[in-house]
């Protein structure tokens, strides 16, 4: 049940992304601190401790003051914001929809582009034949068809990611002629540690790992929507 004082906030995934959380493959997902902590690196302050209300740093310069995880603390819940298309609803309905929009915003009646199936082709208000995907930013919160409760946040640098938490990131996992291999897509390393790494550079680029940032790292779980709980 969710808490009186727990928030929901919405969280982008790509498609890859979304597969992973919905075939039990992802509970971990990390995300760059916007304000990164102070000191020069290698000489980087390191976090000592871990506090309701956030995070405290020490370093060379003494301690700072206390950086909350701005996407949520442990009980909070995230919808996830996807790549979808609707309310979609059939020929016959296609009036009813233009009148009674809000009747139809629901999940059950969109398409989720991590599904793989095609663009969809609908007619738009003004009776235009389209096909194509709405962006995940602009997901309302009506249409997340996937709610996660947050079990743990933590901060670690980047490159520091083990073995465990690579895999837990939602890499696949492959046997190639007895060999087994970990990765995005089909491509992949037999170190989890590395194909995590090339996820990353993926997506965010090579430069981005190279800085090895401080991340917050964010573990979840998988929960079913409730009414008003």
């Amino acid at each position: 049940m969710m808490h009186s004082n727990s928030k929901e906030r919405g969280m982008i995934f790509n498609a890859g992304m979304v597969r992973a959380i919905l075939s039990g493959q992802k509970t971990q997902t990390r995300r760059i601190m916007k304000n990164q902590p102070a000191g020069d690196y290698p000489d980087a302050p390191v976090m000592i401790r871990n506090i309701e209300s956030g995070f405290q740093w020490h370093g060379k310069h003494g301690e700072s003051s206390v950086f909350p995880c701005p996407l949520g603390s442990v009980g909070d819940r995230i919808w996830v914001r996807e790549t979808w298309q609707g309310p979609l609803v059939d020929f016959e309905n296609s009036d009813d929809l233009l009148r009674n929009a809000e009747k139809y915003e629901k999940p059950e009646n969109c398409v989720y582009e991590a599904d793989g199936v095609p663009a969809p082709e609908f007619y738009d208000a003004d009776d235009n034949l389209r096909c194509c995907w709405r962006p995940s930013i602009h997901m309302p919160r009506w249409a997340s068809r996937i709610l996660l409760e947050i079990t743990n946040v933590r901060v670690e640098r980047l490159n520091d990611i083990s073995e465990q938490d690579a895999i837990a990131e939602g890499l696949e996992r492959y046997n190639d002629d007895g060999i087994v291999y970990y990765g995005p897509y089909g491509k992949g390393d037999c170190r989890p540690e590395r194909a995590f790494s090339n996820l990353w550079k993926s997506i965010y680029g090579e430069e981005d790992w190279k800085k090895n940032p401080w991340v917050w790292v964010i573990e979840f779980k998988r929960v079913q929507e409730q009414c008003n709980d």
